[in-house]
Order: C-alpha cells, then sequence, then structure tokens
C-alpha cells in the first residue's frame, strides 16, 4: 500500500512538471494549439478558449471605436449618424449573436464525437443561412437609409450626407454576419485563435481604410 502511493505520488509530481506554465500556456492559446479539448483537464481547456475569446471581443468593440474617433473630425452630426446607425446594427448583432451561440455548440458537438464531416455539413448550412438573414437588412438598409434615420430623429445634415454611411454599413451588414459565424465555425471547432487573428486582420484594414475614405485621401 505504501509503495502503491508513493508510485501515484510520484506520477502527480511528473504531470505536475510536465504541465506548460502560465506564460507557456498564454502563448499557446493566441498563437493556437492543436490540442484535443476532451482529453485534457477542464480548467486548461477554458483558459485555451477562453483568453482568445476575451481578445477576440475587444477587437469586435474596436471598430465603432476606431469609427467614431475619425469620423468625430467632421462634426457632432456625424457622430449622431454613426451612432444611430449603430443602433440599428445592434439588432443585427443579436441575431448573429444568436447564430453564432448555435453554430458553435453544434459544431463542438459534431467535433466532440469524431463526425467532421457533419461538421463540415453544418458549417455550410450555417453559413448560407447567415446570408439568407442578411438580406432584408441589406435591401432595407439600402433603400430606405433616410427614412431610417429620419425614424430615430436624425438632424437635416445627417439625412442629406450621412445616410450614404448607414447604407453602406447595413447594405453590408452580410460580411458582418460571415464575420461572427465564419468565427462561430472556428471556435466550435476548438481554434479560436484563429478567430481572433481573422478580427486582428480586420481591425488593422480599418484602422487603414477609415482615414482614407473619410477624409478622400
Amino acid at each position: 500500500m505504501v509503495e502503491e502511493n508513493q508510485h501515484t505520488q510520484t506520477g502527480i509530481e511528473q504531470a505536475e512538471l510536465a504541465r506548460p506554465s502560465k506564460w507557456a500556456e498564454l502563448k499557446n492559446a493566441i498563437r493556437g494549439t492543436e490540442a484535443d479539448y476532451t482529453k485534457i483537464s477542464l480548467k486548461r481547456a477554458i483558459f485555451l478558449l477562453a483568453v482568445p475569446m476575451i481578445l477576440e471581443l475587444v477587437m469586435e468593440s474596436t471598430f465603432a471605436v476606431v469609427d467614431i474617433f475619425f469620423v468625430s473630425k467632421l462634426g457632432a452630426s456625424a457622430v449622431a449618424t454613426v451612432g444611430l446607425t449603430e443602433t440599428y446594427l445592434f439588432l443585427l448583432y443579436s441575431i448573429a449573436m444568436g447564430l453564432a451561440t448555435a453554430v458553435t455548440a453544434i459544431i463542438a458537438r459534431r467535433i466532440g464525437e469524431k463526425k467532421t464531416h457533419e461538421a463540415g455539413i453544418t458549417a455550410v448550412q450555417a453559413i448560407m443561412l447567415a446570408i439568407i438573414i442578411s438580406i432584408p437588412f441589406s435591401l432595407t438598409g439600402i433603400f430606405f437609409a433616410k427614412e431610417l434615420l429620419a425614424l430615430m430623429g436624425a438632424d437635416a445634415w445627417s439625412i442629406e450626407h450621412g445616410y450614404r454611411y448607414t447604407q453602406w454599413m447595413l447594405g453590408g451588414n452580410g460580411i458582418i454576419m460571415l464575420l461572427f459565424v465564419i468565427n462561430a465555425i472556428f471556435r466550435g471547432a476548438g481554434d479560436a485563435a484563429i478567430a481572433m487573428r481573422v478580427l486582428w486582420i480586420a481591425n488593422g484594414i480599418n484602422t487603414i481604410l477609415c482615414p482614407i475614405l473619410i477624409f478622400g485621401y
């Protein structure tokens, strides 16, 4: 019995020594890892998934901050246009987040069951559904941008000049829907780091193009 306890204690100590440090785990979470989340400890799995997802949410919030920063140079009415348009986009975000949550759950289950083919079918169906859902928002934004701003109490400048921003944001909402859904697919497959890096690239492009397109450089 004593020898068995000593052997067990030795095994635990060896496992502790083999476990990566917190700093190494942080780098793995950001860089991405091929760890099987059904076989590693629950705490480690949560950490590896939570870090890139938190950074991803930060990147999603950065879009509006960057837009408003540059648009503020055009005046209060321009900022109001961005704010009013974001209000409509929040309706889209709620649908996109709900769809993304469902996609993540289904993909994760299929991956956990080692049914990669079924996971691929689910991913394609989710992308098609996202495109279909985005069409009514696009048509409404393109053809009724002025009416939507007027409904929210926008001033004359926003309606006459700022409506183009609303047209672009709502008209191109399919990209936003696909961003949510495709990133949800990667998260469900256990590779949240890719979803995070996609938003890094998107934010970099947005930061470069904002002043170019807003100020006409």
